[in-house]
């Protein structure tokens, strides 16, 4: 495989057989041109936005009363409204199938093994449905969950949706004050947690976190325990306010699960940003919004089906959680997995999709990275026939992983790399079925996102980085900022760049191929000597090399100028001598640019991580240059932070 060649093509059966052919032909029917070319269909989506989003909602068989008007005040932003006047409700339409067969398949580690067919996850719906509304929940009601990406989780989003209240989820292991961070802020009504969790084959009881953090939330009326390690009536009893789930819901008989259909626009969602500048922003997603973006997503750009058997690894603190579970709406079986991807070893998640036939293998681009640095080689030792389309998302997929997942994990394979955000809940930029896979770069723009690069001065570029932005309104910007009350922190956020222009934070360019490479978030973007440097250019370089495992890299204020640090994770029995430090130059000054080598190689023992995985080059650059970091809770190991302050060499 060379850089004149791509990596991947669609074959004449893929093509004619990809959902997206099919829309695109009853796209040309109403556009009255060709659209089988994909950039043609890209333009006509987002010139033509009503048409559009009405397609999607016909071809991806959307639940509701479609309603009157398709789009109203469509050029500003914040503040389109798509299907003002529809109604539907989000559960509604994940309850799509019923029948015996798999709707949910549950692994936690090797100790749990469950599943859960169509009839069965509407019983469970249904007595939790039962139980929220003899508990006075109400549309508009928040529910919190700190869960566990276990089946029990889906059912009661199910069920909070069903009514039209609020759902907001954080994973078991967020610290009590990470918690209380985001669900502080929210005042939900009724808590679900569990009574602990696996991890590395070790279980974790939340026992004394649950009690605390309840003692914090009084506005919660009732705790639920899920049991999963065996003591959810032990846990539940050391509150006042608690009580077992299964205890509470053996009180309703399985039923019909009834759906309030509420405003396409009506809250479905509370999502939280990082965190790691600041107490996390709490993002509003509409049901209407999120549904629409994620069939369309699921449907077109992954080519899921009625039947597909679909997994993504994640918690439920990342948004990929909510974009997995959506997959039921398109008659999906869901995969679910929850604890360490590489326990026993890094072949689980390989075994997991032989065993369970899995169509769609969803994963970031670290644990990619991850398993080729590992030396596993899954192409030689597992099947994975069904496999269709590998996904990777939460950070840029480095050039050396594209090609691994050909080498080394599955040849036939649509590879789909994916960017977007818990801003949007969805992507800007994604998989097309119909195009090639290049080595570096994810394929285009999302349909019916107005996606472009802008330099500085608010004008388009090509062959140059620059500001990722969206030039028009799109279903599932966010409603609102929780506790925003006139909107500022919401504009702020978004559209203090360029009025009316979402400016997403992203460091992107266009490449020749009309695809997209991402090169860091724009707030990490380095500027030694007043030129803008991605973080990913550095990355991509330094992470090819078998000495180091991972790395991160910050511009450090020095002499009235930027200069640029690089930190290594070395692999076990390297040091960082004379000798690796000049490779790791060369390496970088070869592959990037001489702008790109750093003034400064460190070794440091860890490196501090989001909860989703996302390594936090802010926070690393406050603490070197002496500044507090405001929320070390959003954190998955703080403690790593600690080892970036007061280095000597920082400081010559």
């Amino acid at each position: 495989m060379t850089n004149n060649a791509p990596l991947w093509s669609p074959s004449p059966q893929s093509l004619e057989t990809a959902p997206i052919t099919a829309f695109a032909r009853q796209a040309a029917r109403i556009a009255g041109r060709d659209l089988s070319d994909y950039d043609a269909l890209h333009a006509w989506s987002v010139e033509d936005r009503e048409a559009f989003w009405t397609l999607v909602w016909d071809y991806c068989g959307i639940k509701g009363e479609k309603g009157a008007r398709i789009l109203a005040d469509g050029d500003r932003m914040p503040g389109a409204q798509f299907f003002p006047d529809a109604r539907i409700n989000f559960a509604e339409n994940l309850l799509s199938r019923t029948g015996p067969d798999d709707a949910l398949v549950f692994r936690g580690e090797d100790k749990v093994e469950r599943r859960l067919s169509w009839d069965e996850l509407h019983g469970l719906v249904s007595r939790l449905q039962q139980l929220f509304r003899s508990r006075g929940v109400v549309a508009g009601d928040r529910i919190a969950a700190m869960m566990p990406n276990m089946p029990e989780t889906i059912a009661a989003m199910l069920a909070a949706a069903s009514l039209g209240a609020i759902w907001s989820s954080c994973s078991p292991d967020f610290g009590e004050q990470g918690v209380l961070d985001r669900f502080g802020q929210i005042e939900p009504k009724l808590f679900i947690t569990v009574d602990g969790y696996w991890y590395n084959g070790k279980a974790i009881d939340v026992s004394e976190k649950v009690s605390a953090v309840l003692e914090k939330l009084p506005g919660v009326d009732r705790a639920f325990i899920v049991d999963y390690l065996g003591k959810a009536a032990d846990t539940a009893a050391k509150s006042g306010r608690a009580e077992a789930m299964d205890a509470a819901i053996a009180a309703f008989e399985p039923g019909e699960v009834t759906f309030e259909r509420l405003p396409f626009a009506h809250p479905l969602y509370i999502l939280f940003s990082s965190g790691t500048t600041g107490i996390p922003k709490c993002i509003v997603h509409s049901a209407g919004g999120t549904l629409l973006q994620h069939v369309k997503e699921q449907q077109l750009h992954g080519g899921i089906v009625e039947g597909d058997r679909v997994f993504y690894f994640t918690t439920c603190g990342w948004m990929m959680w909510n974009w997995l579970v959506s997959g039921l709406a398109s008659g999906a079986t869901l995969l679910l997995y929850d604890g360490s991807p590489f326990y026993p070893d890094g072949n689980v998640l390989f075994d997991y999709a032989d065993a369970e036939k899995m169509t769609f293998l969803g994963t970031s681009a670290k644990f990619i990275d991850a398993v080729r640095k590992s030396g596993l080689e899954p192409k030689k030792t597992h099947d994975l026939a069904s496999v269709r389309v590998i996904g990777s998302t939460g950070s840029p997929l480095a050039p050396e992983s594209f090609r691994f997942v050909y080498d080394g994990i599955k040849e036939d394979v649509h590879l789909a790399s994916m960017s977007g955000g818990t801003d949007i809940v969805a992507c800007f930029v994604g998989a097309v079925p119909t195009k090639p896979v290049w080595i570096g770069e994810i394929q285009g723009p999302a349909l019916g996102m107005a996606v472009d690069i802008w330099d500085d001065d608010g004008r388009h570029i090509e062959g140059e980085k620059g500001e990722l932005v969206c030039t028009k309104p799109f279903p599932s910007m966010p409603i609102m900022f929780w506790n925003d009350e006139d909107g500022s922190k919401y504009r702020a956020a978004y559209f203090e760049r360029f009025d009316n222009i979402w400016c997403h934070g992203d460091f992107a360019e266009w490449t020749g191929h009309g695809g997209i490479v991402i090169h860091g978030r724009s707030d990490a973007t380095l500027n030694p000597g007043g030129v803008r440097i991605g973080t990913a250019e550095i990355y991509n370089q330094v992470e090819q090399l078998p000495e180091i495992v991972e790395a991160i890299c910050i511009g450090q204020i020095w002499e009235d100028d930027v200069r640029v640090v690089l930190f290594v994770r070395l692999a076990e029995g390297v040091t960082l001598d004379e000798d690796l430090e000049k490779k790791i130059r060369t390496k970088i000054r070869t592959g990037a640019s001489p702008r790109h080598v750093p003034a400064r190689i460190l070794a440091v023992a860890d490196i501090p991580r989001t909860k989703s995985g996302k390594i936090t080059e802010l926070a690393v650059r406050d603490v070197v240059h002496g500044r507090a970091v405001k929320n070390r809770e959003a954190l998955a190991n703080p403690e790593a932070l600690d080892l970036y302050r007061d280095m000597p060499k920082l400081k010559s």
